[in-house]
């Protein structure tokens, strides 16, 4: 088969196109590319996330990696994904992989790489991987193996506690202590992944629900959205929590529910960290957003001066610019997030951390900040939807789409364009609309973002309509 990697490495259906068989091939490439880079000697960490087989596919990528002569430390349980990528750039690694699939549906399962600097591979690096994929194929180039056994008793296999450091990392970021004595009543969703038990550790106060282990991740999901968060949002609305937190599968995503009960986006969370950044912490630096993302954060860019940039949906691409420029935070619309002063890597568990700090600095709840930075750049509403797509469903609107121009929708007049990722169409009054297709699953996702919630209602309607759904 051919191995592509997507927004954020390469994923597939366990036991069809994610098998142990093409695990390895990927793997060996991997080890191949460490050599001709340079970077072996420098060592391999590779963790896990809670899905059905991860330890075990990560056991056979550390046999892999030591059969090849890298030294790899080996999670000893599974782990969020931004602790790997911080025990990447603390201990100085070549390389780290996660063995997860993020936020798609239980029967996935996926391979991450991190670079050197701790963040996700840069698409020129997962080009070349896969290129190498392909050539180790054709020219059947056997994978090289050991059993955990054997790579941890000759040494080039050890385990290690990929929590401890990265919380300590969390620690001396946030301040826990202001948190701590803030007295607010925050209550957490790990959804059965990879950051269950980590929020309640620094923040004992702190209740967590669906903590347990649940490779079908209670039946959907483990995607930090408004449909998937129905009983973080019962529990806040309640009355006994000020604020719900939720985090995706390997813990890199953030979602939210404010002191209403009422789901909070990343666009709101991006916005209301932003401005905490800025205007308590003091911090400076650039802006970058992926194309899908709020205009709220272009507002606040120029109200404070702050170069932005904007780049295709992807944190690898977020990240690209955050090693190039004094980034202060970077974000998409899924809820990755990232900050200067820690690693270019989104992180679920900081962000939730970040929130909490802006609640105690500030006294208010997520939707009072909200409404005070609105009262400022103005008011937009947000919303997306995904349409099961197949292959050849996606050839034709890709034809269509890359060779129809669009004038008008609902009734509204086109007045820019933006293909950079998908197809995006910009309306006259500022209003605009996404087509685009999933880099991870078989999904047509549609966006838009209005003035009015009524617009973006009839702007996805016409986006169905458009895109032939």
């Amino acid at each position: 088969m051919q191995i592509r990697f997507g927004t954020d490495g390469w994923r597939g259906v366990i036991a069809d196109t994610f098998t142990f068989e093409n695990l390895s091939l990927v793997a060996q490439a991997t080890m191949d590319y460490m050599h001709e880079q340079g970077v072996a000697q420098k060592g391999l960490v590779v963790g896990y996330d809670r899905r059905f087989l991860s330890r075990e596919f990560a056991e056979r990528v550390a046999g892999i990696a030591a059969a090849n002569g890298i030294a790899t430390r080996l999670s000893e349980s599974y782990a969020p994904t931004p602790a790997v990528s911080w025990a990447v750039h603390e201990g100085g690694a070549g390389a780290g992989i996660m063995i997860t699939a993020s936020h798609n549906p239980p029967c996935y399962n996926g391979f991450k790489i991190k670079e050197g600097f701790g963040g996700s591979a840069r698409p020129s690096t997962t080009k070349v991987l896969e290129q190498m994929v392909a050539r180790n194929m054709a020219e059947k180039r056997p994978v090289q193996a050991v059993t955990l056994a054997e790579g941890l008793e000759s040494g080039k296999i050890a385990y290690f506690d990929a929590c401890a450091p990265y919380l300590a990392q969390l620690a001396r970021y946030v301040d826990l202590e202001l948190i701590r004595s803030s007295g607010i009543k925050a209550v957490v969703d790990p959804m059965f992944g990879a950051g269950c038990g980590l929020l309640p550790r620094l923040l004992p106060g702190v209740v967590e629900i669906h903590g347990s282990e649940n490779p079908a991740f209670g039946g959907h999901p483990p995607e930090p959205i408004a449909e998937h968060l129905g009983e973080l949002s019962q529990v806040v609305a309640d009355g006994f929590f000020q604020v719900g937190l939720a985090l995706d599968g390997d813990a890199d995503r953030i979602g939210a529910v404010d002191e209403r009960g009422k789901y909070f986006s990343s666009h709101r969370i991006f916005t209301v960290l932003l401005r905490h950044l800025y205007e308590r912490k003091g911090l400076r630096g650039g802006v970058v957003k992926t194309v899908s993302t709020t205009q709220m954060i272009d507002r606040l860019a120029e109200k404070y001066g702050l170069q932005l940039f904007e780049t295709p949906i992807g944190f690898k691409h977020i990240c690209e610019v955050m090693l190039e420029h004094d980034i202060l935070m970077g974000g998409e619309e899924s809820g990755g997030l990232g900050v200067k002063g820690h690693i270019p890597e989104r992180d679920g568990i900081l962000m939730a951390l970040l929130l909490l700090e802006a609640m105690a600095m500030s006294g208010k709840g997520l939707r009072a900040l909200l409404e005070e930075t609105m009262e400022e750049i103005g008011h937009f509403y947000y919303r997306r939807i995904d349409v099961p797509i197949s292959a050849a469903a996606k050839q034709r609107l890709l034809e269509r789409l890359g060779g129809d121009a669009v004038d008008v929708i609902a009734g509204h007049r086109v007045a820019a364009t933006n293909f950079s990722d998908g197809f995006k169409y910009i309306l006259e009054d500022g209003a605009w609309l996404l087509i685009r297709l999933s880099g991870t699953e078989p999904v047509l996702r549609l966006y838009s973002e209005a003035r009015e919630p009524e617009l973006v209602a009839r702007l996805l309607e016409a986006a169905k309509r458009v895109a032939g759904v």
